[in-house]
This record gives C-alpha cells, structure tokens and sequence, in this order.
C-alpha cells in the first residue's frame, strides 16, 4: 500500500490562540500602567487597546486568506513586542507631560498596513529576485537622501529627513530591507562564481581577488555611511548584514575572517580620524569618569541606564513605580533600560526570548523553503533584526559602545517600526512557501508537468531500447 501524503495544516486557529495571548500581555502592560498612575481605563487605555486588537485582527484575518500556510508564531511575538512597547511610551508619557505614544499607535497603524499590503501586492517572495539591482539603485538613494537638503541632523547623527506633513523618517531602516534583497538576488546567482578556488592558506579556503568586489563595496557603503553620517549603528549593521549572508551562500570561514579584519580596520581608523567616534569610545571604556560623564555628548545617558538596570534588580519596580524618565530619550535609544527597571532582569530575559524566537523562526522559514533566494532573504532578514538586538541591549548594558538604533517594535520612531513590519510580511511569506504543500495530481502524487510531444517520444525510444539491452 503506497503512503499518502498528509498536506500540512494551516495552524491558522494556533496563531488566534497565541495572538489573544499576546493582546492579553501588550494590553495588560498598559492597563498595570493605568492603575499605578492611578489613571486607570482612561480614554487612552481604550483607544490603545482597541486600535491594537483591530490592527492585529486584520492581519490575522489576511493571512487566513491571503498566506494560510504561514508561520503561526511570527505574528504573535510581534504583536506582544508592539503592545509591550506601547504601554512603556505611553508610560513615560504620563511621567513626561508628551504624546509619543499617540504617534507610535498612528504609526503602528501605518506599519500595519504596509505589511498587509506587501502581502497582497507580492503572492511569492521569488518575484523580489527580479529586482536585485533595483533594490541597489533604490539603496543608494535612500542611503544619500539624509545627506541632501532635505537631510537634518540630530544629536550628531544625520540619518534623518525632514518631509513634509509627517515629520522626520530615517531612510536606513528601509535601505537594509532593499540592501537584504540585493545581497540575497547578487549571492543566489553568483554563488557557484564566488566559490572557485583561490588560493589556500593553511586549513583555510580563500576566495580570489576578484571576488572580493562585493564585499569591499558593502565595506565601502558601512564606512560611508559611518564618515558621511556619523552613525555607528547603522554601519556595524550595514556590514553586518553582508557578511551573515554571504558566509550563508558559501559557509566559508575565510570570509567571515576577512570581514572582520575590514571591520577592525575600518574602526581603528575612525577612532584616530574622527572626533564622533573617538569620543563614543572613551564614553564606553571610561563610562564612570566624572569628567566623561558631564561633558557633551558624554556617557550620562548609559551611566543613568545602568542605574535603573540596577535599581530594577531581578523583579523590578512594577511598571508604573519606577523612575526610567530620568534616562534622556528613555522612550527609544534606551527603551530597554527602561523596560529593565520596572519589569526587572526576569522581564527583559522574556524579552529576549521573545526576540530570540523571533529570530528562530525566520531562520527555520529558511530552511523550509525550496529556492536560495528566499533562504538568503530570510537568513538576512532575521539575522538584522538579531544584529540590531544585541548592538542596542549591548550598548545599553556596556557590553560595546552605544549606538544609538532603535529596539524593533518597541522603541518610538515610525521608520524602524514601519521597517520592521515589512520584514515581518516577507518572513511571513517565506515561511508560507516553505510549509506550502506541492501541488498534487489525481492519485498519483506530485504533479510533473508534459513533455513536450518531440522529447515525450525520444524519451519512450530510450526507454525501449534500454529495456532491450536490460532483457539481452
């Protein structure tokens, strides 16, 4: 008896189960928030609660329709990480007499809709692939637009745009989702190129000159990005980015070496020609120096982190009784800081773990799908939004210097959430081709597609002949 093929369910139900959950923890955040400001079930609380619910609800009931195979996890973690976020900003709100939380619901919103509409503009994410170079042109562009007039600096930083009616945007966070699908449509269909035998030194398989165009251009870009910019974070991330990617086309260690040898290089030279850095060094090394401490642009800000990390202590201070305004931009740079104070070490290690699953599963969308595009895409897709963790929660607890990039979907800032959202939609899409069952003839298994008549009869030749030769 032949074994019959069970198609995969849709685990659509699962996803409604987690995202309640998920609600349950985003809205209850805002609602302990309420209670202890003793500004309980508010007009706020209400309208929060309820635009959430409604944005999610949409999503799920797309995806229903729309990528019914999809991953069941991705969507909840990322509703509880938004609602997490939402009740912080909107808890500092309060402390602070501003209104970043409203915003940060407009632009959830925003971010909402451009995920839903990704899904019904892309039915496969393989379609990306014809747009590799345009992906390129469209990253350059958006990489040199804070350098343009339309370009405002802030804190040092100019990675930012002023436009008109919506304030500043920061067209990084879109460029590392057009630079993933670049990397991952130039490394698929180069990748037999890229890995020809250069010369061997040692245990260790280095690839030739001139294959080493590609990755001395995503130097040049992070570099760039870093003189012209001044943005540490987003030049470690750039690189970063590349070099995930391309050690996942070749699984080289030789390029993952090389790439790290062109990151020290690059930092050591910035330190000892450019002031910005230089001083974001000593900030980190010298954090606790009175003198580091007090002056502008100094380490105040991550010596204040640290002390409401401490205060914090294992459970917190319970959300509400804290002091994380005390943080200068406590609602975005330093949201973990924040978070860590009042939730305490055991809230902000649920915190990364919802991170960490996150990242697991557009790694295991990965390895599910079927073409190497769509493995690259989601290998970069997911390892950005891990770099972007660990250069935030490490430069927030000095483990490197700070950086100044947003925790995704919990910081304020509408570029990175609307960024983030987008990745979320592409790893949703990938995760639905990889669980997709083939398509299946009338009892007899996966479909093949005909033959051509002219092939279909020199093929039935061959095999008559090869049986004749088989029978003598």
């Amino acid at each position: 008896m032949s074994d019959v093929l069970t198609p995969p369910k849709s685990r659509r139900n699962i996803e409604a189960a987690l995202l309640l959950l998920a609600l349950l923890v985003g809205i209850g955040a805002n609602m302990v928030v309420g209670l202890d400001q003793d500004r309980a079930f508010d007009s706020d609380f209400w309208t929060q609660g309820a635009t959430l619910v409604g944005l999610v609800l949409v999503f799920h009931l797309v995806l229903r329709f729309r990528a019914k195979y999809a991953d069941p996890v991705i969507l909840p973690i990322v509703t509880a990480l938004n609602g997490i976020g939402l009740a912080m900003i909107h808890r500092l709100d309060i402390a602070e007499g501003t209104d970043a939380a409203d915003r940060q619901l407009l632009w959830s919103a925003v971010a909402v809709a451009a995920a839903i509409a990704v899904l019904f503009l892309i039915k496969d994410h393989r379609i990306l692939r014809r747009y590799t170079y345009i992906s390129l042109i469209v990253s350059g562009i958006l990489l040199l637009l804070p350098l343009t007039p339309l370009g405002l600096e802030l804190n040092g930083a100019r990675i930012w745009i002023q436009v008109p009616g919506i304030g500043t945007f920061q067209p990084g966070e879109i460029a590392k989702i057009t630079l993933a699908i670049f990397f991952a449509g130039y490394l698929s269909a180069n990748r037999d190129l890229i890995l020809l035998a250069g010369r061997k030194v040692g245990p260790l398989q280095l690839p030739r000159l001139k294959d080493l165009g590609p990755m001395m251009a995503a130097w040049i870009v992070s570099i760039g990005v870093l003189v012209f910019q001044r943005d540490l974070g987003s030049s470690i991330l750039f690189f970063g980015l590349f070099m995930a990617m391309i050690y996942v086309a070749t699984s080289r260690v030789s390029w993952v070496l090389i790439g790290v040898a062109l990151l020290t290089a690059g930092g050591l030279a910035a330190t000892q020609l450019f002031s910005h850095v230089a001083l974001r060094i000593d900030g980190w090394l010298n954090a606790f120096d009175p003198e580091v401490i007090d002056r502008q642009g100094g380490s105040w800000q991550v010596v204040q982190g640290l002390f409401g990390l401490a205060s914090g202590g294992l459970a917190g201070t319970g959300l509400g009784q804290g002091r994380p305004d005390l943080v200068t931009y406590a609602n975005s740079d330093m949201i973990i800081a924040a978070l860590g104070e009042e939730l305490g070490l055991i809230g902000i290690f649920a915190i990364v773990l919802m991170y960490v699953l996150l990242v697991s599963r557009g790694f295991r969308a990965a390895l599910g799908t079927r073409d190497g595009f769509g493995k690259l895409l989601a290998c970069g897709l997911s390892f950005t939004i891990a770099l972007q963790c660990f250069v935030v929660i490490g430069g927030v607890t000095r483990l490197i210097p700070l950086t100044g990039l947003t925790t995704p979907f919990m910081s304020a800032g509408g570029s990175s959430l609307l960024a983030n959202w987008i990745i979320v939609a592409l790893l949703l899409l990938i995760s639905e081709a990889a669980r997709r069952p083939a398509a299946m003839g009338p009892m007899t298994g996966p479909m093949v597609p005909a033959l051509p008549k002219s092939t279909a009869g020199t093929a039935r030749k061959r095999t008559l002949r090869e049986e004749e030769v088989r029978g003598s």
